[in-house]
């Protein structure tokens, strides 16, 4: 039996699964329990089955399934993957988002990566037919908020913590796609990142401005091993990381197995102020502007991994950013941009993230297509139809632009073991593996 065609375009929403500690490693944040997904799972799915979505971001929480090196607890992972499988939702399987379990310590452990390499292998053995992934959610956002704002995790507040935890984040990142990919060689990373901007404020702003411009990108360069500037190189040498670890990023490049996926929010942009501090700016350039600076530097296909926006008290505050972003998805894609996907992130409302999850408050965020009592908002119905109208007219109808995915339910069928025998061949051929790590340090 061949295989149906995948899905012309990456519809997606998400099951919020963040889990940081705060309050000094005493207190676990996790908005799966909070937001009431362990009790309402199979509702969730049917919610996502109803919108039209073919694609899920979605993870097993790590803290309480990855027990220690090769121990786990699977239980609640071998529940929910193969109901996704049974439903042909493909999940993006998010496999760190934000947190570690309490024997790791956090993110200034030096042996994160090799340990969740060994996570990320193990999990892809157990489930095979899982294609998509996101090994570790924002990597920059995550080592910034523990290790340079001091608000998760580690809660440090220094250019080498920050340092520390970004080398160790990405590394992890990178060991990951590596072990995933001896299991499953056709595996497609869609690595969601936040896309930022920091605007100076005033002449004497420009020079920070220009340095946190440039530090945006660190976690990106160096998992696509893209050689970074010199005022960051010199950065990174001064905070801890060696020159062996700078050319691990660069000898390691899985560039041609990824999608570059960027998350976009009205909190994205920064306005600079001469002494090094920022606040918010609000929208200023926008999801298209920005996209196209990353898209400019990596040269890979686009997903929109996340947006929301809190439903206000017109009632169509969400709706109208959801146009709003929709409209800059597509005139990225008009610009000749290959967007593959886009995401309203999350399926429902979230807790205390008005605080960034600093503070246990138990505060709704209305930012959900549906509330907490799984009722759809009016986001929800308005992406819903957006799915109805666009699914089956976008120019990616070409299967020349197509993305390479099989669904659940085309596992194991002809085309998906050609499909595999394919990728495994590419990656063991030398001459080809040469000219793809060439290709993608530029």
């Amino acid at each position: 039996m061949r295989a149906a065609m995948p899905p012309s375009f990456l519809f997606a929403t998400g099951i919020e699964n963040s889990y940081p500690t705060i309050r000094g490693g005493t207190h676990r944040v996790d908005e799966m329990a909070l937001c009431g997904h362990y009790d309402k799972w199979a509702l969730d799915f049917d919610l996502v089955q109803d919108l039209g979505v073919p694609v899920l971001r979605y993870g097993p929480p790590i803290h309480t399934t990855w027990l220690g090196d090769g121990r786990y607890d699977w239980a609640f992972a071998d529940i929910t993957f193969p109901d996704l499988r049974r439903r042909n939702i493909a999940p993006i399987t998010d496999l760190c988002h934000f947190g570690v379990p309490d024997w790791i310590g956090n993110f200034q452990n030096p042996d994160f990566p090799a340990l969740f390499a060994r996570y990320a292998g193990d999990f892809a053995r157990r489930f095979p037919w899982v294609q998509l992934y996101t090994p570790v959610n924002e990597m920059y956002i995550c080592a910034a908020f523990s290790a340079l704002y001091g608000w998760w995790n580690e809660e440090l507040a220094s250019d080498t913590a920050f340092v520390t935890a970004l080398k160790n984040i990405v590394k992890a990142n990178v060991l990951a796609m590596g072990a995933i990919l001896e299991v499953r060689p056709d595996a497609i990373f869609i690595q969601s990142e936040s896309s930022e901007y920091f605007h100076a404020e005033n002449p004497a702003a420009i020079q920070p401005a220009e340095v946190m411009n440039a530090r945006r990108f660190l976690s990106l360069d160096l998992n696509y091993g893209r050689r970074v500037n010199s005022e960051m190189y010199e950065y990174l040498m001064d905070n801890g990381m060696t020159r062996d670890e700078y050319h691990f990023f660069m000898a390691h490049k899985y560039k041609h197995n990824c999608i570059m996926g960027n998350d976009y929010y009205v909190t994205n942009e920064h306005r600079v102020c001469a002494d090094g501090s920022t606040r918010a700016s609000g929208e200023v350039f926008g999801y298209h502007v920005i996209t196209r600076q990353y898209h400019d530097r990596y040269r890979l296909p686009v997903m929109h991994t996340e947006t929301n926006l809190r439903q206000g008290p017109n009632g169509d505050e969400a709706v109208n950013w959801l146009w709003k972003e929709w409209a800059n998805v597509l005139r990225v894609r008009n610009d000749g941009v290959p967007v593959v996907g886009f995401t309203w992130y999350s399926l429902t409302d979230q807790i205390d993230w008005d605080t960034a999850l600093r503070e246990p408050n138990g505060r709704v965020f209305e930012v959900g297509l549906y509330d907490l009592d799984r009722k759809i908002r009016p986001v929800g119905q308005a992406y819903k139809q957006l799915i109805a109208d666009w699914q089956q007219v976008l120019p990616t109808n070409s299967v020349c632009l197509q993305v390479p995915v099989t669904m659940p339910a085309d596992y194991a069928t002809e085309h998906d073991a050609e499909q595999q025998a394919n990728a495994a061949a590419k990656r063991d051929d030398r001459a080809t593996a040469d000219a793809n790590a060439a290709t993608s340090g530029t």
